[in-house]
C-alpha cells in the first residue's frame, strides 16, 4: 500500500476507535474581519496558507438569514453577510477543508482552512498501487471500497431524482455496467415507489462482483465478471440500462458500446441513465470538477464534447434525454414508456 494512502487510512481508524486529533492551529493569530470584501479576505487566505492552516474570524452567517450576500447586517449595520455556503465554496476553491466552524462572540464565528491532501489514488492524478492489478484498482480491497458516494447528498439527491423520473414495468430488467458492490442498486428500495426490478450487474472486479452478490442474493439477480469491451452473449434486453462513472474509463469503447447497448440489448420501451464525473476526491473531500491527466485544473471540454455525442446518437434512435446532477452528471434517457 502506498505510503500517503496508509496514513489516511490510519487516521480513519483513529477516528473510528474514538481517537481524535487535537484541533488544527493556525499558524499565526486569527485576524478579524468585518465588512471587507471577498477579494480581500481570499488575497489574505492564500498570502497566508503556505505556513500551514488559517483561521480568520467572520461575521456569523445566522446573522444575515434571508441576506443575499455583501449586504449589511449586525449592529448599525457594520458587517457585511455571506452565507455559509459561500465559505464552503472558498474553501474548495483554495483546495483546503472547512473545518467545523467555532462561536467567537455575538457577532462573528472563527473558520479554519487548512490544505487538502494528495488525490485519491483511483484519478487520472492520483498515486495508484502498482501492486494491485488493474482489475482490482476498484475491488474490495482497494481504497476506492472505502468510498460511500450515496452517503453524500450531492451524490445521493441527484440520483435519486433520476430514477425517480423512469418509469419501468414489473419485473422490469436492470443492467448495471461497472456495478462494483451495488450501491447504486441499493437506491431502487429508497424510492416512494419501489419498483420490483431483476438486477443483472458487470464488472471485471471479482472481489467486488462477491460483495455484489452476497448483497444481492436474490436467484432473481445475476453479477458477472467481464470487460465491458466484450459483454456475454446471452444477457439479454432490458428496461434499464445504468452507468456512473464507467464509460469513461481507460481502454473502454464507449462509443462502441453505447450503439451495443441500444441496438442489442434495450427493449423498444426503455431507459439508460448515466453519469459522468465532474468531480474527484482529494484527502477524503469531494472537489467540484473533472480533471484529466496532465491538466492541473478541471476541465469540462471533454466532458461537454461526450455529453453531446451520447444526447445526439441518442436522440437519433428515439430516446428523450435530460440532464441533470452535480458532482456527477447525469444524462437520462427514455423511449417509449420508459419515463
Amino acid at each position: 500500500m502506498h505510503g500517503a494512502e496508509a496514513t489516511e487510512q490510519d487516521r480513519c481508524r483513529d477516528r473510528l476507535r474514538g481517537i481524535m486529533p487535537s484541533p488544527t492551529e493556525s499558524a499565526s493569530p486569527p485576524r478579524r474581519f468585518h465588512a471587507e470584501s471577498l477579494i480581500h479576505i481570499q488575497r489574505h487566505l492564500l498570502a497566508s496558507l503556505g505556513a500551514g492552516p488559517v483561521t480568520i474570524e467572520v461575521p456569523d452567517p445566522d446573522l444575515g438569514r434571508g441576506c443575499y450576500p455583501g449586504e449589511r447586517v449586525g449592529p448599525s449595520g457594520a458587517l457585511l453577510h455571506r452565507p455559509l455556503r459561500s465559505w464552503c465554496d472558498l474553501a474548495e476553491g483554495l483546495a483546503c477543508r472547512l473545518l467545523t466552524p467555532r462561536a467567537v462572540d455575538a457577532t462573528h464565528i472563527a473558520l479554519t482552512f487548512e490544505r487538502l491532501g494528495p488525490e485519491a489514488p483511483w484519478h487520472a492524478g492520483g498515486q495508484a498501487d502498482g501492486a494491485v492489478s488493474p482489475q482490482e484498482r476498484y475491488g474490495a480491497a482497494s481504497a476506492f471500497a472505502r468510498l460511500r458516494k450515496l452517503e453524500d447528498a450531492g451524490f445521493l439527491l441527484p440520483w435519486l431524482e433520476a430514477l425517480g423520473r423512469i418509469r419501468l414495468p414489473a419485473s422490469a430488467r436492470v443492467l448495471d455496467l461497472g456495478v462494483n458492490r451495488g450501491d447504486e442498486l441499493a437506491a431502487f428500495s429508497w424510492l416512494e415507489e419501489s419498483p420490483d426490478v431483476r438486477f443483472v450487474g458487470v464488472d471485471h472486479s471479482a472481489s467486488a462482483i462477491e460483495e455484489a452478490r452476497a448483497r444481492f442474493p436474490d436467484a432473481r439477480h445475476r453479477f458477472v465478471v467481464t470487460d465491458l469491451n466484450a459483454l456475454p452473449e446471452d444477457l439479454g434486453r432490458f428496461h434499464l440500462v445504468v452507468s456512473v462513472g464507467t464509460l469513461q474509463s481507460p481502454g473502454v469503447d464507449d462509443h462502441a458500446l453505447l450503439r451495443k447497448l441500444v441496438q442489442e440489448h434495450l427493449e423498444p420501451s426503455s431507459a439508460l441513465l448515466l453519469g459522468f464525473p465532474n468531480s474527484r476526491f482529494r484527502d477524503g473531500e469531494v472537489v467540484y470538477g473533472a480533471r484529466v491527466r496532465n491538466l492541473r485544473e478541471p476541465d469540462l471540454s471533454l466532458l461537454v464534447k461526450d455529453l453531446s455525442f451520447y444526447r445526439r446518437y441518442l436522440h437519433q434512435h428515439g430516446f428523450r434525454t435530460f440532464l441533470g446532477g452535480k458532482y456527477d452528471l447525469l444524462l437520462t434517457a427514455v423511449r417509449g414508456a420508459g419515463g
